[in-house]
C-alpha cells in the first residue's frame, strides 16, 4: 500500500518565501549590492547635475512652458485638489508661475519642508507674498503655512528611468514620505529629456512615479 503525500501542487499555499524577509517583514537586501548602488547613483547624480546646468536658459525655459501645458492636460484638477511643487535649484524646472497662475484659479498649492535628515517631509500652504523660510540645503517653504496633505505631488529628477522611477538627491525624503501618506496622491516627476537613463536599479525602497513629464516627449506614464 503506498503512501500519499500532498504534492503542494492544488494551487492553496504559496511556497514560504518567510528566509527572504527581515525582521520587519521586508525583503532582505544584499549589503554589498546595496553599497554598489550608493556608488553608482552618487556618481550618475553628479554626472547628470553637470549636464543640466549646462544647458542653455532659454532652451531650460521653453521646457518648462511644455511641462506646464503638459501638467495642465495630466492633473484631474477639482475643487479639493492640493498641489504640492518645489522651490527650484540647480536649474531645475522653474514652475513658479504656472504655481502663481494655479492659486490666481483657486487652486491650493503646498511647498515640502525638509524637517531634519531620515524624517520625511512636511507639506506646508502656500499663497503669493508668504513669508519664507530656510529649511534643509537652505531650500526656501512657507513659514507660516498650515500642514496640508497633497492630492498631487511634482517632485524634481535628477535622472529618471522608462519605468518611472526617480534619481533624485539622495536624501530619501520623497520615497519615505510617499510610503507614509494617507492615500497615495498622484505623483509626477518633473525634469529634462537629457535626464533619462536606462535604469536607476530600483531598490525596495524607491516608490516609482505615475507619471514623467519632461516637455520635450509625450509624458511617460507608469504601467499599471
Amino acid at each position: 500500500m503506498t503512501e500519499e503525500h500532498d504534492s503542494g501542487d492544488d494551487g492553496g499555499s504559496p511556497p514560504c518565501f518567510l528566509h527572504e524577509l527581515d525582521p520587519a517583514g521586508s525583503p532582505r537586501v544584499d549589503p554589498q549590492q546595496t553599497l554598489d548602488v550608493t556608488r553608482w547613483r552618487k556618481a550618475e547624480r553628479e554626472r547628470l547635475i553637470a549636464a543640466r546646468l549646462k544647458l542653455d536658459a532659454g532652451y531650460r525655459a521653453a521646457q518648462t512652458l511644455a511641462i506646464a501645458s503638459d501638467l495642465d492636460r495630466i492633473i484631474p484638477f477639482a475643487s479639493g485638489t492640493i498641489v504640492s511643487l518645489y522651490w527650484p535649484i540647480r536649474a531645475e524646472p522653474d514652475l513658479r508661475p504656472w504655481m502663481q497662475a494655479k492659486f490666481e484659479k483657486g487652486i491650493r498649492i503646498a511647498l515640502p519642508e525638509a524637517l531634519a535628515l531620515g524624517q520625511p517631509l512636511v507639506f506646508r500652504e502656500w499663497r503669493p507674498g508668504a513669508r519664507l523660510a530656510r529649511g534643509l540645503w537652505n531650500i526656501p517653504y512657507p513659514a507660516d503655512g498650515v500642514e496640508v496633505v497633497p492630492t498631487v505631488v511634482l517632485a524634481p529628477v535628477i535622472g529618471f528611468d522608462p519605468a518611472c522611477y526617480r534619481l533624485g538627491y539622495g536624501g530619501g525624503f520623497f520615497d519615505r514620505t510617499l510610503a507614509r501618506m494617507p492615500g497615495r496622491p498622484l505623483v509626477i516627476g518633473l525634469g529634462y529629456a537629457q535626464a533619462l537613463i536606462s535604469t536607476i536599479f530600483p531598490q525596495p525602497h524607491d516608490v516609482p512615479m505615475n507619471w514623467i513629464v519632461t516637455g520635450a516627449n509625450a509624458p511617460l506614464r507608469r504601467a499599471s
